[in-house]
């Protein structure tokens, strides 16, 4: 039986954290072991981590936040040191049924294949997709537009079928993965992580990912990183978001590289400023339009 190594990183995450936990401990495959990377949290996350027992718990406490990309590299290398054959990363805002770890290993086994994801729903609209696989769309700068977001789900996307890229949400990859790709590129602190390591996999050819349905999973969307802000009845990007976003796209094709990646980056910086303009979720005044431009000369610099 493999042994799983959990790697999920938390950031003042006391609110989601306890279900989470639950979840992991339930699990009806019990060679695990929950690597949990603590980005210097200031609220009650460290303590509600203290009082778990279950001796398949390893916390690494960091002193400042290193971000998502280096938070899992540490709990990704701890794991493989402490001879997990599989890592599974995984977020904490997320809960998910007692056979996830099972279900995930059978589809990997069914298809012969080094990673596998399941279908992702909305955890505050547990009937619409979140996520039901993914592809890499060059003409939208190889974004990987989730498959199914927002939609009612009628068993449309049941099929497994093999993806080139998946959230690292819930991502389960053989060690061997890691060994022959590499790491996460730790210049992403946030966002675009998980899309540059699927990117190389996809790349590489020796590994394939495969998106499994059979799981009910369900995603607490943007609870931990604060992705939009509410104002009265407005929701609005926040201004984080904006900034890693914007920047690590450009790195991501600067990394890509080529003719047409090249003119995707002078193309975002006219898309990204018409975007201000006309998309309601962004606000409106200067200080926003310069968070804007400011972050895409970061990603050129990057």
């Amino acid at each position: 039986m493999d042994k799983i190594g959990l790697v999920t990183i938390t950031y003042n995450s006391a609110d989601v954290l306890q279900p989470f936990l639950d979840c992991v401990w339930r699990q009806t495959h019990d060679n695990l072991m929950l690597y949990v990377i603590d980005n210097a949290s200031q609220d009650a996350t460290c303590s509600i981590l203290e009082k778990e027992n279950d001796s398949r718990l390893k916390i690494i406490n960091n002193s400042t936040n290193f971000g998502v990309a280096k938070a899992n590299n540490q709990g990704i290398e701890s794991a493989i040191t402490d001879g997990c054959d599989q890592i599974l990363i995984v977020n904490n805002d997320v809960e998910f049924e007692t056979t996830l770890i099972e279900k995930l290993l059978q589809g990997q086994a069914e298809k012969s294949c080094s990673l596998v994801t399941p279908k992702m729903m909305y955890f505050d609209n547990p009937n619409h997709i979140w996520y039901a696989g993914s592809w890499f769309i060059k003409k939208k700068g190889y974004s990987p537009l989730h498959r199914g977001m927002k939609q009612l789900d009628e068993g449309q996307y049941d099929e497994i079928v093999e993806v080139e890229y998946a959230p690292t949400c819930c991502l389960l990859a053989k060690k061997e993965v890691f060994q022959d790709i590499g790491l996460m590129d730790e210049k992403y602190f946030v966002y675009f992580d998980d899309t540059d390591f699927s990117y190389r996999v996809w790349k590489d050819r020796r590994h394939k990912m495969f998106y499994y349905p059979d799981v009910k999973f369900y995603h607490k969307v943007g609870s931990l990183t604060n992705s939009f802000n509410k104002k009265g009845d407005k929701i609005f990007r926040g201004d984080f978001f904006i900034q890693q976003n914007i920047k690590n796209h450009i790195y991501f094709l600067k990394k890509i590289g080529g003719f047409f990646a090249y003119a995707f980056i002078v193309w975002l910086f006219f898309k990204n400023n018409t975007r201000f303009i006309v998309n309601p979720q962004i606000r409106k005044n200067f200080k926003t339009w310069l968070l804007i431009n400011k972050s895409y000369f970061e990603g050129v610099r990057m």
